[in-house]
Protein backbone atom coordinates (compact mmCIF):
# COMPACT_ATOMS: atom_id res chain seq x y z
CA UNK A 1 0.00 0.00 0.00
CA UNK A 2 1.23 3.55 -0.73
CA UNK A 3 2.31 5.44 2.37
CA UNK A 4 -0.46 8.01 1.86
CA UNK A 5 -3.14 5.31 2.14
CA UNK A 6 -1.48 3.73 5.15
CA UNK A 7 -1.32 7.10 6.92
CA UNK A 8 -4.97 7.79 6.10
CA UNK A 9 -5.89 4.40 7.58
CA UNK A 10 -3.92 5.20 10.76
CA UNK A 11 -5.65 8.58 11.02
CA UNK A 12 -9.12 7.06 10.64
CA UNK A 13 -8.36 4.16 12.95
CA UNK A 14 -6.94 6.34 15.73
CA UNK A 15 -9.87 8.74 15.40
CA UNK A 16 -12.19 5.76 15.96
CA UNK A 17 -10.16 4.53 18.94
CA UNK A 18 -10.42 7.90 20.70
CA UNK A 19 -14.03 8.47 19.69
CA UNK A 20 -15.09 4.99 20.78
CA UNK A 21 -12.96 4.65 23.89
CA UNK A 22 -12.72 8.18 25.27
CA UNK A 23 -16.19 8.97 23.91
CA UNK A 24 -17.69 6.15 25.95
CA UNK A 25 -15.95 7.53 29.07
CA UNK A 26 -17.09 11.12 28.48
CA UNK A 27 -20.61 10.52 27.17
CA UNK A 28 -21.77 7.19 28.60
CA UNK A 29 -19.74 6.09 31.64
CA UNK A 30 -21.70 8.07 34.21
CA UNK A 31 -24.98 8.47 32.37
CA UNK A 32 -27.85 8.39 34.92
CA UNK A 33 -29.28 4.91 35.57
CA UNK A 34 -27.63 3.25 32.56
CA UNK A 35 -24.00 4.41 32.79
CA UNK A 36 -21.57 1.82 31.43
CA UNK A 37 -18.91 2.43 34.09
CA UNK A 38 -15.35 1.10 34.16
CA UNK A 39 -16.30 -2.24 32.63
CA UNK A 40 -18.12 -0.67 29.71
CA UNK A 41 -15.32 1.76 28.95
CA UNK A 42 -12.80 -1.09 29.05
CA UNK A 43 -14.85 -3.10 26.56
CA UNK A 44 -15.31 -0.01 24.35
CA UNK A 45 -11.56 0.48 24.00
CA UNK A 46 -11.10 -3.19 23.15
CA UNK A 47 -13.87 -3.04 20.55
CA UNK A 48 -12.30 -0.06 18.79
CA UNK A 49 -9.07 -1.97 18.21
CA UNK A 50 -10.87 -5.20 17.36
CA UNK A 51 -13.08 -3.55 14.73
CA UNK A 52 -10.28 -1.49 13.18
CA UNK A 53 -7.96 -4.52 13.06
CA UNK A 54 -10.28 -6.02 10.47
CA UNK A 55 -11.15 -2.70 8.82
CA UNK A 56 -7.67 -1.26 8.23
CA UNK A 57 -5.24 -3.93 9.42
CA UNK A 58 -4.64 -5.07 5.85
CA UNK A 59 -3.88 -1.49 4.82
CA UNK A 60 -1.66 -0.04 7.54
CA UNK A 61 -1.17 -2.82 10.07
CA UNK A 62 -3.60 -1.05 12.43
CA UNK A 63 -1.08 0.42 14.87
CA UNK A 64 -3.32 3.32 16.04
CA UNK A 65 -0.72 4.05 18.68
CA UNK A 66 2.81 5.54 18.60
CA UNK A 67 3.90 3.02 21.24
CA UNK A 68 2.84 0.15 18.97
CA UNK A 69 4.79 1.65 16.08
CA UNK A 70 7.88 2.05 18.30
CA UNK A 71 7.51 -1.50 19.63
CA UNK A 72 7.22 -3.00 16.17
CA UNK A 73 10.18 -0.90 15.06
CA UNK A 74 12.27 -2.16 18.00
CA UNK A 75 11.22 -5.70 17.14
CA UNK A 76 12.38 -5.18 13.53
CA UNK A 77 8.85 -5.47 12.20
CA UNK A 78 8.51 -1.86 11.02
CA UNK A 79 10.79 0.36 8.90
CA UNK A 80 12.47 3.41 10.43
CA UNK A 81 11.43 5.62 7.51
CA UNK A 82 7.72 5.13 8.29
CA UNK A 83 7.94 5.62 12.05
CA UNK A 84 7.55 9.40 12.34
CA UNK A 85 4.88 9.69 9.60
CA UNK A 86 2.83 7.02 11.39
CA UNK A 87 3.16 8.81 14.73
CA UNK A 88 2.05 12.12 13.19
CA UNK A 89 -0.99 10.50 11.54
CA UNK A 90 -1.95 8.80 14.81
CA UNK A 91 -1.69 12.01 16.85
CA UNK A 92 -3.74 13.96 14.29
CA UNK A 93 -6.36 11.19 14.28
CA UNK A 94 -6.53 11.27 18.08
CA UNK A 95 -6.99 15.05 18.10
CA UNK A 96 -9.74 14.74 15.48
CA UNK A 97 -11.46 12.06 17.56
CA UNK A 98 -11.30 14.25 20.67
CA UNK A 99 -12.70 17.16 18.65
CA UNK A 100 -15.72 15.08 17.60
CA UNK A 101 -16.31 14.17 21.28
CA UNK A 102 -16.02 17.86 22.15
CA UNK A 103 -18.61 18.83 19.53
CA UNK A 104 -21.05 16.24 20.87
CA UNK A 105 -20.41 16.76 24.59
CA UNK A 106 -20.76 20.54 24.45
CA UNK A 107 -24.19 20.07 22.93
CA UNK A 108 -25.43 19.43 26.47
CA UNK A 109 -26.10 22.50 28.56
CA UNK A 110 -23.69 22.95 31.43
CA UNK A 111 -20.99 20.60 30.15
CA UNK A 112 -17.51 21.73 31.20
CA UNK A 113 -14.50 20.13 29.50
CA UNK A 114 -12.08 20.79 32.34
CA UNK A 115 -14.50 19.85 35.10
CA UNK A 116 -15.43 16.60 33.35
CA UNK A 117 -11.79 15.56 32.94
CA UNK A 118 -12.61 14.67 29.32
CA UNK A 119 -11.07 11.18 29.74
CA UNK A 120 -7.59 12.71 30.10
CA UNK A 121 -4.84 10.66 31.72
CA UNK A 122 -3.24 11.75 34.98
CA UNK A 123 -1.46 10.85 38.18
CA UNK A 124 -1.55 11.97 41.83
CA UNK A 125 -4.47 14.42 42.21
CA UNK A 126 -5.62 13.60 38.67
CA UNK A 127 -5.43 9.81 39.00
CA UNK A 128 -8.95 8.34 39.37
CA UNK A 129 -7.73 6.38 42.40
CA UNK A 130 -5.20 8.93 43.67
CA UNK A 131 -2.12 6.92 42.62
CA UNK A 132 1.37 8.45 42.71
CA UNK A 133 3.58 9.43 39.80
CA UNK A 134 5.77 6.38 40.45
CA UNK A 135 2.78 4.02 40.47
CA UNK A 136 1.53 5.57 37.22
CA UNK A 137 4.97 5.22 35.62
CA UNK A 138 5.27 1.54 36.57
CA UNK A 139 1.70 0.82 35.50
CA UNK A 140 2.04 2.42 32.07
CA UNK A 141 5.40 0.79 31.32
CA UNK A 142 4.27 -2.70 32.34
CA UNK A 143 0.82 -2.51 30.70
CA UNK A 144 2.31 -1.27 27.43
CA UNK A 145 5.01 -3.94 27.60
CA UNK A 146 2.42 -6.69 27.95
CA UNK A 147 0.24 -5.15 25.24
CA UNK A 148 3.15 -5.24 22.79
CA UNK A 149 4.04 -8.81 23.78
CA UNK A 150 0.49 -9.81 22.82
CA UNK A 151 0.65 -7.82 19.57
CA UNK A 152 4.04 -9.21 18.55
CA UNK A 153 2.99 -12.74 19.43
CA UNK A 154 -0.45 -12.61 17.80
CA UNK A 155 1.04 -11.24 14.56
CA UNK A 156 4.04 -13.58 14.48
CA UNK A 157 4.49 -15.49 11.24
CA UNK A 158 3.76 -18.81 12.94
CA UNK A 159 0.76 -17.63 14.99
CA UNK A 160 -2.75 -18.78 14.02
CA UNK A 161 -3.95 -16.71 11.07
CA UNK A 162 -6.97 -14.42 11.39
CA UNK A 163 -7.22 -14.20 15.17
CA UNK A 164 -4.75 -11.40 15.95
CA UNK A 165 -7.43 -8.72 16.16
CA UNK A 166 -9.37 -10.70 18.76
CA UNK A 167 -6.34 -11.28 20.98
CA UNK A 168 -5.23 -7.66 20.73
CA UNK A 169 -8.70 -6.27 21.41
CA UNK A 170 -9.16 -8.51 24.45
CA UNK A 171 -5.69 -7.57 25.73
CA UNK A 172 -6.57 -3.87 25.56
CA UNK A 173 -9.84 -4.55 27.39
CA UNK A 174 -7.96 -6.36 30.18
CA UNK A 175 -5.39 -3.57 30.42
CA UNK A 176 -8.17 -1.03 30.95
CA UNK A 177 -9.84 -3.17 33.60
CA UNK A 178 -6.56 -3.15 35.53
CA UNK A 179 -5.32 0.39 35.04
CA UNK A 180 -8.26 2.79 34.66
CA UNK A 181 -8.17 3.42 38.44
CA UNK A 182 -4.45 4.23 38.24
CA UNK A 183 -4.07 6.57 35.25
CA UNK A 184 -7.37 6.37 33.35
CA UNK A 185 -5.27 4.08 31.11
CA UNK A 186 -3.11 5.43 28.35
CA UNK A 187 -0.68 2.84 26.91
CA UNK A 188 -1.07 5.10 23.87
CA UNK A 189 0.56 8.56 23.61
CA UNK A 190 -1.80 9.66 20.82
CA UNK A 191 -4.88 8.70 22.85
CA UNK A 192 -3.49 10.78 25.74
CA UNK A 193 -2.67 13.78 23.56
CA UNK A 194 -6.12 14.22 22.02
CA UNK A 195 -8.09 14.80 25.24
CA UNK A 196 -5.18 16.66 26.93
CA UNK A 197 -5.24 19.38 24.27
CA UNK A 198 -8.88 20.15 25.10
CA UNK A 199 -8.44 19.98 28.88
CA UNK A 200 -5.19 21.98 28.87
CA UNK A 201 -3.54 22.94 32.17
CA UNK A 202 -2.78 19.90 34.33
CA UNK A 203 -3.46 17.42 31.49
CA UNK A 204 -0.80 18.98 29.28
CA UNK A 205 1.68 19.31 32.15
CA UNK A 206 1.36 15.58 32.94
CA UNK A 207 1.31 14.45 29.30
CA UNK A 208 5.07 13.75 29.27
CA UNK A 209 4.58 10.61 31.35
CA UNK A 210 2.04 9.22 28.90
CA UNK A 211 4.54 9.56 26.07
CA UNK A 212 7.62 8.39 27.95
CA UNK A 213 6.26 5.34 29.80
CA UNK A 214 4.37 3.68 26.90
CA UNK A 215 7.29 4.12 24.51
CA UNK A 216 9.73 2.65 27.06
CA UNK A 217 7.44 -0.32 27.64
CA UNK A 218 6.91 -0.86 23.92
CA UNK A 219 10.62 -0.76 23.04
CA UNK A 220 11.44 -3.18 25.86
CA UNK A 221 8.76 -5.54 24.53
CA UNK A 222 10.10 -5.27 20.98
CA UNK A 223 13.60 -6.14 22.15
CA UNK A 224 12.26 -9.00 24.26
CA UNK A 225 10.38 -10.49 21.35
CA UNK A 226 13.44 -10.41 19.12
CA UNK A 227 14.73 -13.17 21.40
CA UNK A 228 11.45 -14.75 22.50
CA UNK A 229 9.99 -15.20 19.03
CA UNK A 230 13.24 -16.07 17.27
CA UNK A 231 13.30 -19.46 15.60
CA UNK A 232 16.20 -21.88 15.96
CA UNK A 233 16.85 -23.06 12.36
CA UNK A 234 18.35 -26.32 13.61
CA UNK A 235 15.12 -27.22 15.42
CA UNK A 236 12.64 -25.88 12.91
CA UNK A 237 10.20 -28.41 11.46
CA UNK A 238 10.18 -28.17 7.65
CA UNK A 239 6.84 -27.18 6.14
CA UNK A 240 5.44 -27.49 2.65
CA UNK A 241 6.90 -24.82 0.39
CA UNK A 242 10.31 -24.67 2.05
CA UNK A 243 13.19 -24.53 -0.36
CA UNK A 244 15.38 -27.64 -0.16
CA UNK A 245 18.79 -27.06 1.39
CA UNK A 246 21.72 -27.41 -1.00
Amino acid sequence: MPLSKRLAAEFIGTLWLVLGGCGSAVLAAAFPNVGIGLHGVSVAFGLTVLTMAYAVGHISGCHLNPAVSFGLWAGKRFPTADLIPYVIAQVLGAIAGAFVIYLIATGKAGFDVVQSGFAANGYEAHSPGGYSLFAALVCEIVMTYMFLIVILGATHGRAPVGFAGIAIGLALTLIHLISIPVTNTSVNPARSTGPAIFVGGWALSQLWLFWLAPIIGAILAGLTYLWLGEEDPSRRIPVEGDRPRR
